[in-house]
């Protein structure tokens, strides 16, 4: 009797993947961990995924924040999400492990340790190559062009973006979120205002008007929430933002700024001017004529609250983030994060809508953008999650001797 065996030697073992977690976690658990813990900046995702519409925004100044409508459970829980309902925190972009579900939904992995500002391709130094788009935007006009170009050639329809209440002649300074469809529209959005606006509340605005297809241009903490909710699948309110801006932010202002410092103490009134710039300095240019420079450390009493503990300088998760960090104030800094990113930013190039510069022909911009990155990472908390530190250099206990 033969004593070898025809049978097929059976494949090695592999350990069974870990069963996703179930979802189940509601307005309750972000109440406490977001909301009122300090990471909440405000970024009104909640506030537009919410299928039963309970949640409301606080607009006002020294608010910026969500809070629940309906008072059956309390202020710190909700019926709907007794019943099952998660939509709040599946699109919350500061929720447990918000920055490693975005990287790999964009990126396919995570950022390593060496990319502080995030993951990328290539930094640029660009410029609208329109000489009004140039003028009237801010820096460069790199987000007026591009949202420009991109509704001509049919990426986007709409654009969920800021404005000055009541009009740019108005003298009020507060940003509110609105919608911008033609080039006339972005014109008048173009500009930095430094106090806080959740862009994404325009979307019920842009599906009012019949728009499907949207750009999202916001700050940091607002651009990390499209790949969240994609991430997470909360639902069709996400599925209209198919293209993200990030601005380059390292904090905003509450509105009392205008009143309580520049008012107050420079006489400046706010409905006399024109237009505000930060590079090392708040710098502002009045109806007059006349330009005055604040320092930056008499701002800080006036951090909006949201900012206080924000990651995310270098708009991580955009397609493409931008910013006046440069030693150039009519040039932008350019960060191509994704394919489409850069597939648009070099139909731009090619087709002569914007010129750009390799970005190491400015090195201090790079390296600012480096340091920012740092610091505003170094300011989220070690009790919440660990990832989103990676990168620092942590400073470790000294031993007793």
């Amino acid at each position: 009797m033969s004593t070898t065996s025809d049978a097929t030697p059976a494949a090695p073992s592999v350990p069974a993947k870990p069963k996703a977690e179930r979802w189940s976690f509601q307005w309750k658990e972000l109440f406490s961990e977001v909301i009122t813990s300090g990471l909440c900046t405000g970024c009104a995702g909640c506030v537009i995924s919410c299928p039963h519409d309970v949640i409301g925004y606080d607009h006002t100044a020294g608010g910026y924040t969500p809070f629940h409508l309906e008072e059956e459970l309390g202020l710190d829980n909700c019926v709907h999400g007794e019943k099952g309902c998660t939509s709040c925190t599946r699109a919350c972009p500061r929720f447990r492990l918000w920055e490693p579900q975005a990287d790999e939904h964009l990126f396919g992995r995570e950022r390593e340790d060496d990319e502080i500002a995030g993951i990328h391709g290539d930094i640029l130094l660009t410029r609208a190559s329109d000489d009004m788009v140039h003028r009237m935007g801010q820096d460069g006009g790199l987000v007026s062009a591009i949202l420009i170009w991109a509704m001509q050639e049919g990426y986007i329809d709409g654009a969920l973006t800021s404005y000055l209440e009541g009009g740019a002649d108005s003298g009020s300074w507060k940003a509110v979120p609105g919608v911008a469809s033609d080039r006339d529209e972005v014109l008048a959005a173009a500009g930095s205002r430094y106090t806080y606006s959740a862009n994404t509340l325009a979307i019920d605005e842009a599906l009012e008007k019949g728009l499907s297809k949207l750009a999202l241009v916001g700050m940091s903490c607002q651009s990390s929430v499209p790949p969240v909710m994609w991430s997470r699948k909360v639902g069709k309110i996400s599925k209209p933002i198919v293209f993200n801006i990030g601005l380059l932010c390292s904090k905003t202002f509450d509105d009392a700024i205008f009143e309580e410092l520049f008012e107050a103490k420079y006489r400046l009134r706010k409905s006399e001017i024109v237009k505000m710039n930060i590079k090392g300095v708040f710098q502002i240019w009045m109806r007059d004529g006349s330009y005055h420079e604040v320092n930056l450390k008499e701002c800080h009493a006036w951090t909006r609250e949201g900012c206080t503990h924000c990651p995310d300088f270098a708009a991580e998760h955009a397609d493409i983030s931008t910013g006046g960090i440069g030693k150039d104030n009519d040039w932008t800094l350019t960060i191509v994060r994704t394919d489409l990113g850069r597939e648009i930013i070099d139909r731009m190039i090619a087709d002569g809508s914007i010129v750009a510069r390799p970005g190491d022909e400015d090195p201090g911009a790079i390296a600012l953008m480096r340091k920012l990155a740092e610091k505003s990472r170094s300011r989220w908390p070690q009790w919440a999650e660990p990832v989103v530190r990676l990168g620092l250099p942590e400073k470790k206990a000294k031993a007793k001797t």
